[in-house]
């Protein structure tokens, strides 16, 4: 880690989950005829680096983690060129910002080839992963190459929602607005696909991040485990150590933590494994600032503060 990096990572407070929606992401969903709203059931929503350091500055954000928008691309030229639009901003803000690089999954080759490309020329500090590309899901094996790369590097691997390929949209609101039940559901299903095909275990270095206060999985890992174990017996699976694997795993607060999902996140989580983030723009900055009063109050009296916004992200990125 350079000097300056080091500097960046000891801020007090880093936003791990936040989104910017740059030109060449906007003109790729145009190119690629990809209507936002249409597939997330939710419009896109507007952002600048005005109004992102204006809501940094009322959260008491020292620094951000930001990545790709939703819906996900797959396109590598598009990668390329969203990638490089992300590296000139944290260029003009390197004491405010660094991103997460965008890969063209499931295009094994150059995702591979993206990933080097982002973190050796351009300075991403890891990868956004779509917990699925086009139908296949992380913990696929097809996608083992990748992670052998990122596991080389001892990569960031940030997962991010991605609306399952086939869903029932009509007469069901789950399956036309996707942050409602598609969002936490998938990132679960992608999270249970990589315990269950060990990819934690055959790529030991990685860390990865689950959004969302853990989406659906303080609920699953307990019926999971039983499961894996049971199916494993039975020959059905190949044995696994899921409850090892689950312990590697870092979690965000974007959603809402406060008051039941923290607790939940804590009983399949320890504390050091909590990081924040706020999912801005997508959740306005208005009820952001609501909410984290409500979570800041909450950890403040836990005496959880500094462990939360400080240690556990500076451990995470290796400060």
């Amino acid at each position: 880690m350079t000097a300056d990096a080091a500097e960046n990572f000891s801020a007090k407070r880093i936003d791990f989950h936040a989104h910017a929606i740059l030109p060449a992401y906007v003109d790729a969903l145009k190119i690629l005829k990809i209507d936002a709203a249409a597939e997330e059931g939710f419009p896109l929503p507007k952002w600048s680096v005005e109004n992102h350091l204006e809501f940094m500055a009322a959260a008491g954000i020292d620094f951000t983690i930001l990545s790709m928008a939703t819906p996900h691309i797959s396109d590598k030229n598009a990668a390329r060129e969203i990638n490089e639009e992300f590296a000139e901003l944290c260029r003009r803000f390197p004491k405010k910002f660094a991103f997460a690089a965008t890969l063209p999954l499931p295009n094994v080759e150059a995702s591979i080839e993206e990933f080097f490309f982002a973190t050796e020329k351009l300075g991403a500090l890891g990868v956004k992963v779509a917990s699925n590309s086009d139908g296949v899901y992380l913990g696929d094996e097809r996608l083992d190459p990748i992670f052998a790369a990122l596991n080389e590097k001892n990569s960031l691997v940030i997962i991010h929602p991605s609306p399952a390929k086939f869903l029932p949209r009509e007469g069901v609101v789950t399956g036309k607005v996707m942050a409602l039940f598609e969002y936490p559901a998938d990132t679960t299903r992608a999270v249970l696909n990589m315990l269950a095909h060990g990819t934690l275990e055959k790529f030991p270095r990685l860390k990865v991040v689950v959004p969302h206060c853990g989406s659906f999985l303080p609920y699953m890992k307990q019926r999971a485990g039983a499961m894996f174990q049971m199916l494993a017996s039975m020959n059905l699976m190949e044995p696994v150590n899921f409850f090892e694997s689950v312990g590697k795993l870092f979690f965000d607060t974007a959603g809402d933590p406060m008051p039941e999902q923290l607790d939940m996140l804590l009983k399949i989580a320890s504390l050091d494994k909590i990081i924040f983030g706020t999912d801005y723009p997508y959740v306005p900055a208005k009820i952001i600032l609501g909410k984290k009063k409500i979570f800041d109050e909450e950890i403040s009296r836990r005496g959880r503060t500094e462990k939360i916004y400080v240690d556990n992200a500076r451990a995470l990125l290796g400060g």
